[in-house]
């Protein structure tokens, strides 16, 4: 049993909160616009408390790393996950590993953006993941997984895609959707120079 599988099963148990945004102030930073096959999400990321990870994250969308990538783990009552893999479930290149900034102030509140990583803290590169519920064990400084953003709008889109029926095809697909979740596009929508007025209601994983 892999590390993040293991936490997984310790915090799936949770039961999934309100759909309610967090009510966090949201600080001025890059958006970033995911074109899925289910709809649209966008994601305001904080620079200032996860500035490694956001630059890192910014980096891969600029570079068009997760077109054509999918969400490859789905887990109803815990995650969604994705930005590693291509349609035919082939590894994206990707580049070296970041520090981790789990322990910033920010949660894995529902309808957060973190990182995605092995057993080793400082092994997250393009993998993310988005909270479905409160998974806020994950937040642990020093052992956690940094949280670096929020949905600000379609966490319609993450319900309907954690709703997807699964399958198993081992290793890193052991929670596979059987109809492929595509992300046809990512994009930086603007350097967040104004939180949105009404942000819509917000509904470990590993490399």
């Amino acid at each position: 049993m892999t590390f993040m599988l293991a936490l997984a099963l310790s915090v799936a148990v949770q039961a999934p909160a309100a759909g309610a945004p967090s009510g966090r102030a949201w600080t001025r930073g890059p958006v970033v616009v995911f074109e899925t096959s289910l709809g649209r999400i966008r994601v305001g990321l904080d620079k200032e408390k996860a500035p490694i990870s956001t630059e890192n994250f910014v980096s891969y969308v600029k570079s068009g790393h997760y077109d054509g990538t999918i969400f490859h783990r789905i887990i109803s009552t815990f995650m969604i996950q994705g930005g590693g893999f291509d349609t035919e479930l082939k590894e994206k290149p990707k580049r070296a590993p970041i520090k981790l900034e789990a322990g910033n102030g920010l949660h894995n509140a529902r309808g957060t953006i973190a990182m995605a990583r092995t057993s080793d803290p400082n092994s997250a590169t393009a993998q993310f993941f988005i909270n479905v519920v409160d998974n806020l064990p994950l937040d642990q400084s020093g052992g956690g997984y940094a949280v670096f953003g929020e949905v600000l709008e379609g966490m319609d889109v993450v319900d309907k895609i954690k709703a997807q029926p699964t399958v198993n095809k081992g290793g890193a697909f052991t929670n596979l959707p059987a109809t492929p979740v595509v992300i046809k596009t990512a994009r930086l929508e603007s350097a967040g120079t104004t939180p949105p007025a009404a942000p819509s209601p917000k509904a470990s994983p590993q490399d």
